[in-house]
């Protein structure tokens, strides 16, 4: 029972965080990243770098293999398997897919196992493809036996 009631904290602090335009606040001073922030970022690349191999199901590896993994964008979607179901049916090719780039990525400690990461994105197609898209998200990160994993992610 703790773990549910420990995810509606780390969503609800993720809300709180969020209740301010920070996509829009001044840039933050440069600092020296933690341990804990480099390991986010390393997810996130690494994603990138699968994404545009064309490599899905590798790309998946940053996300908690969990059917409490949740996945928001145009709806609300619950669970690892059907994530990869859907990523699947949406990016059939490799040219349906583009080149993904991630910029602008603030990671947020939480605690020791756990952190939030916002950003943004380009996907770079052709029209044919369904044609360019930008977009902002964030993510919430678990800390897991298998390394940092998402396990909220908001897309827009």
């Amino acid at each position: 029972m703790l773990i549910p009631l420990r995810r509606h904290l780390v969503v609800l602090t993720l809300l709180a965080c969020f209740a301010t335009p920070a996509l829009h606040a001044q840039p933050q001073p440069l600092h020296t990243a933690s341990q804990q922030e480099l390991d986010v970022i390393k997810v996130l690349l690494k994603q990138e770098s699968a994404w545009n191999r064309g490599d899905i199901d590798s790309f998946a590896q940053g996300y908690k293999d969990s059917p409490d993994t949740i996945f928001i964008s145009r709806q609300l979607n619950r669970g690892f398997a059907g994530m990869v179901d859907e990523y699947h049916h949406d990016y059939p090719t490799k040219a349906a897919m583009g080149t993904l780039g991630f910029s602008e990525l603030e990671v947020h400690p939480l605690d020791e196992k756990f952190a939030v990461c916002i950003g943004k994105y380009h996907l770079e197609r052709g029209k044919k493809e369904g044609g360019n898209a930008d977009g902002i998200f964030s993510l919430v990160f678990e800390k897991t036996e298998k390394g940092w994993k998402i396990i909220v992610d908001h897309t827009s």
